[in-house]
């Protein structure tokens, strides 16, 4: 006979109540969970995954309200109807019997508590430990999630740990209590290809051993590949597809499922344009389009016409260390190479490729070209000018020319300031067009490029999706013509569409305008797409570097063969 499902919801409707309306987050859901199995839950942001998730264990917004559906989980050996329990009983189910891995682990950790302490107090709460047997099992557990020096985290703060070492510490809190359902909402997202690999691999092995089930939600469909068993595909709130992984890779049924396997940057074929899942929504449009290919006869031609001309930035032998106390109550300085002795070019209209994991002193190499920070040594050389060499006030001039995309779009934008007037600014620090009503007639030119609106002039930041503040931050940094761009890690946490779409987009810019890139990342398969030439980058120095495609398959280092073999890939396990 079968096991009787862990997890079952029955035609889940969720609706979200704003000025007195309701607006269909979740409409008629239904999926099955079986104990020790994995079920992965994908689509895009707004599709409805973790509101599906937040419903299982009562944690929906204010706003939000389940109007139709059931909910039943196998506690022990009783069936309990979560939509009707009462507080105090789903509070023993909550962080005991269920566990959730949060996205954002540096939002979801109490930045004024030990680490230590936060995963101690579930062990304290549910399963009545001492403090004494809290504080041993926490260190067992960051034993066992592979945590360096377990004793030294559980001392430190969350803002001291890495974005990898803080979701060791999520999944370490999530297990304490020996759940039997585990909810992993995007445990990966913006983490290097490595650490991904390495929590994905630590999420299997105490699935196993502590015998859960597990709800994986990611919108990134290789990811879901690796990890699940089932599949259950979902587009503005419904489920479109459902299915075992095998059968859901190789032979796709619904336009959406197949836009997101589609979407994605591969290692091999390079398309002049990335598909879109609109594309594939689209079927008149899908029918019309072929993909078309960049041939390396193609690429070879162009690369000889490219590196003809001058440098449009030359570096030389660029240093930048920073001081850090050896510990909390230690005077004692450490010097950290964050950037050791790094020479390279960047021509017109070239994009180098800038890959490493975090730390490797990509983005602080960014910055410094800018001089955004101090570096101690080298020369940086701009159009035939040394940069560290130049006043203030030339410098500012000189900024019109070289300009950056920050990582994340919403903390790159004031939140109390429209986008229409964000973008205007630099026009009007750099005393661009003559008067206001001129740089409001650009900025909707800019809009407009970028796939806005000029309706979308007088919004604020929180109005736009994450994909569309990107595009804000691109209109701005277009707004001067910029020669240079630096890109830091700007589509690292999107949706795999609308990072298609941004890449899409940064491709046509660079066509129409003639600048050039460095485009950091550590998605090397993003890079590999983007790129003229790439470099890898380790403990601040280059270790590598050579022709996009050429490096991808003739890799030379370890490093850079283990960052290929991390990267996700939509074949199944």
């Amino acid at each position: 006979m079968p096991a009787s499902p862990l997890l079952e919801i029955r035609n889940l409707c969720i609706d979200f109540f704003s000025d007195g309306q309701a607006h269909r987050a979740v409409d008629g859901v239904s999926l099955c969970l079986e104990p020790v199995k994995t079920l992965g839950i994908v689509g895009e942001s707004g599709s409805g995954k973790t509101v599906t998730a937040l419903s299982v264990l009562g944690l929906l917004p204010a706003a939000g309200r389940i109007s139709e559906g059931e909910i039943f989980f196998s506690n022990h050996s009783e069936v309990a109807d979560l939509r009707n329990l009462s507080a105090e009983r789903m509070r023993r189910i909550r962080g005991n019997r269920i566990g959730m891995i949060f996205q954002e682990p540096m939002t979801s950790l109490n930045p004024v508590k030990k680490c230590g302490k936060q995963v101690a107090e579930s062990m304290m709460v549910h399963l009545g430990y001492s403090s004494k047997q809290a504080r041993a099992k926490t260190l067992e557990l960051f034993d066992e999630v592979l945590l360096p020096r377990p004793e030294s985290i559980f001392r430190s703060y969350p803002h001291q740990l890495s974005g990898g070492q803080k979701q060791r510490v999520m999944i370490a809190m999530a297990v304490a209590c020996n759940p039997s359902m585990l909810i992993a909402d995007e445990p990966t997202t913006a983490l290097d290809v490595t650490v991904q690999q390495s929590i994905l691999a630590l999420m299997k092995r105490l699935q196993q051993k502590y015998h859960m089930g597990m709800l994986y939600i990611s919108h990134d469909l290789g990811v879901v590949a690796q990890i699940a068993d089932q599949v259950v595909v979902m587009y503005k709130g419904k489920v479109v597809e459902h299915g075992m992984v095998g059968e859901i890779f190789s032979k796709p049924v619904h336009a959406y499922t197949k836009g997101l396997i589609a979407c994605r940057p591969g290692m091999h074929l390079r398309p002049e344009k990335l598909p879109t899942v609109k594309d594939f929504m689209q079927e008149e449009s899908r029918k019309k389009t072929e993909t078309i290919y960049i041939s390396p006869e193609n690429r070879a031609l162009r690369h000889k016409t490219l590196y003809k001309s001058e440098p449009l930035i030359s570096v030389e032998n660029l240093k930048v260390y920073f001081e850090e106390n050896a510990s909390a109550f230690s005077f004692r300085k450490n010097c950290v190479k964050a950037v050791d002795g790094v020479s390279l070019d960047v021509y017109p209209g070239e994009t180098l490729g800038l890959v490493g994991e975090s730390g490797s002193g990509k983005t602080t190499l960014g910055r410094a070209l800018l001089r955004l920070v101090k570096a101690n040594e080298g020369k940086v050389s701009f159009m035939g000018t040394d940069l560290f060499s130049m006043p203030p006030g030339e410098l500012r001039a000189m900024r019109r020319s070289m300009q950056i995309i920050f990582q994340d779009p919403y903390s790159s934008l004031n939140p109390r300031i429209q986008i229409g007037e964000a973008i205007a600014e630099p026009m009007k620090v750099h005393g661009l067009y003559q008067n206001a009503s001129g740089r409001r007639q650009k900025v909707r030119e800019l809009l407009e490029r970028v796939g806005l609106g000029a309706e979308h002039y007088q919004r604020y930041p929180h109005e736009f999706s994450g994909g569309q503040r990107q595009r804000i931050c691109i209109a701005r940094a277009l707004a001067l013509n910029p020669s240079f761009i630096v890109c830091d890690e700007s589509v690292s946490a999107l949706d795999v569409s609308i990072q298609a779409q941004v890449l899409n987009l940064l491709n046509e810019l660079k066509k129409d305008f003639g600048f050039a890139y460095i485009f950091i990342s550590h998605d090397l398969s993003v890079v590999r797409y983007m790129s003229d030439r790439m470099m890898v980058m380790k403990d601040g120095r280059i270790i590598e570097s050579g022709e996009a495609d050429a490096l991808v398959a003739r890799p030379a280092s370890d490093y850079t063969r283990n960052l290929i073999a991390a990267i996700p890939d939509k074949q199944t396990r």
